[in-house]
């Protein structure tokens, strides 16, 4: 097979001139595929944080949040629709404390601060106006849909252990939610589980056994009332950092057809303020860390649940909202493409970027709709690499990333070339 690269995408650093450049071979097995991606890999979210919201000095959220967002912008609408189409998850943290104000709930009051509650807000309601807003956009720009349920609803915090809750799920929100969506002709790909409830979570866990027996009343909900296989969302957890003992709990105990995607999230860049952070982004040895979290992830999905697949169903970066003078600039495309090109690399199924709009991690300015650097990168990846991941190999170089696939549009093969160095240029010779 002839190696044609029809595109080659070369991230550099910000120096105007470097001092050397180095010959490297780059070999890329076009008839190797080493994992194979969702069709619809890239993904941003929709957050609840209302504009309350604040970290240290800084309230990043404004208006971009689930329930206050303008969904009239034109900047945004264009911003989804070029994707044709962008999958899109609905959630954050603040989803399990999200009621649904249909059925039994009558009063649907917005999130106000409260300190003795979960990160700092009481619970919040999404009314059926603003779901039904909300899917208007979602059908008009085409958006595949992944939405985050409540998971602790009707749940206790435990007297014994802090930060566990307890108690079994209960479902009959989720059901009126779910049957309300169905009765409108609203699509959702897929329902995910809870938010960062894993042993490893931010604010509240459960116990992964109780996890396991609460996702199996889900996936039999979701089967009940969408008896087509072929029309059926896919149900979607545990959607918290990855801890190995608490996974394994979960996933050996969960049935073979329960979890159809096992989602965990990455933060690699650690908090918001560190004044570091720009040199961990161009840190090859820093950025090579958490494929360890990839690899975990991944042997662990092939162990218990090899048809399912992996995802990262939220990932930004920096905490707390992203890095204020860095998530929305170039710099920070070195950080995002890597994470693409490793996620596949360790046959991740899909990547969702944390945000679409809102927080300084976001892929559209969050005023203004217009977008960042960063939008470009995940446009260009999803328009032209394909869903099968290629093997690449070349002269040991850690400041030289590349990533192959073959192209979206066959036949041809695609590239990304990522140069971390800040004194080398890279002159590469590709071969097959």
């Amino acid at each position: 097979m002839d190696l044609k690269c029809i595109f080659s995408l070369t991230i550099l650093v910000s120096q105007i001139s470097l001092s050397s450049t180095q010959n490297v071979n780059v070999v890329i097995q076009g008839a190797t595929s080493i994992g194979e991606t969702d069709d619809n890999f890239v993904c941003a979210t929709l957050d609840w944080w209302p504009t309350e919201k604040c970290n240290y000095i800084q309230c990043p959220w404004g208006k971009a949040g689930l329930l206050n967002l303008d969904l009239k912008k034109k900047g945004l609408i264009k911003a989804i629709k070029a994707f044709n189409p962008l999958r899109i998850k609905v959630g954050g943290s603040l989803q399990d404390q999200v009621v649904y104000g249909v059925g039994g709930v009558k009063n649907c009051p917005n999130f106000m601060k409260n300190e003795d509650s979960l990160f700092g807000f009481s619970q919040g309601c999404l009314p059926m106006e603003r779901w039904d807003e909300l899917n208007k956009i979602f059908n008009q720009t085409g958006v595949k849909v992944s939405f985050g349920l409540n998971a602790l609803l009707e749940r206790n915090r435990s007297q014994i252990e802090k930060g566990l809750w307890v108690g079994d799920w209960k479902s009959q929100n989720a059901r009126d939610f779910m049957k309300y969506t169905i009765s409108k002709g609203y699509k959702v790909d897929s329902y995910e589980f809870g938010n960062q409830l894993s042993r490893a979570g931010m604010g509240a866990s459960v116990d992964a056994k109780q996890y396991e027996k609460d996702i199996v009343v889900l996936k039999n909900l979701v089967k009940e009332l969408h008896p087509d296989p072929k029309t059926q969302p896919r149900v979607l957890g545990p959607s918290g950092y990855y801890d190995e003992k608490w996974f394994n709990s979960f996933l050996e105990v969960s049935g073979h057809d329960v979890v159809d995607g096992v989602t965990h999230h990455i933060y690699n860049l650690g908090p918001d303020d560190d004044p570091n952070m720009i040199t961990k982004i161009q840190d090859p040895s820093y950025l090579n860390q958490v494929a360890q979290t990839y690899k975990g992830v991944l042997n662990i999905v092939n162990k218990f649940k090899p048809q399912s697949g992996a995802w990262v169903s939220e990932s930004g970066g920096a905490l707390h909202g992203g890095a204020k003078d860095l998530s929305p600039t170039f710099a920070d495309g070195f950080w995002y493409l890597d994470q693409l090109g490793m996620a596949s690399t360790y046959n991740h199924k899909v990547f969702c970027r944390q945000t679409l709009i809102g927080g300084n991690y976001a892929l559209l300015n969050t005023t203004t709709s217009i977008p960042n650097p960063d939008y470009y990168g995940a446009l260009l990846w999803h328009r032209l690499m394909g869903s099968t991941v290629l093997a690449v190999t070349q002269e040991f170089n850690p400041n030289l990333r590349v990533f192959a696939h073959c192209a979206k549009k066959k036949p041809g093969i695609s590239t990304i070339f990522i140069n971390l160095s800040k004194d080398s240029s890279f002159n590469v010779t590709l071969s097959n």
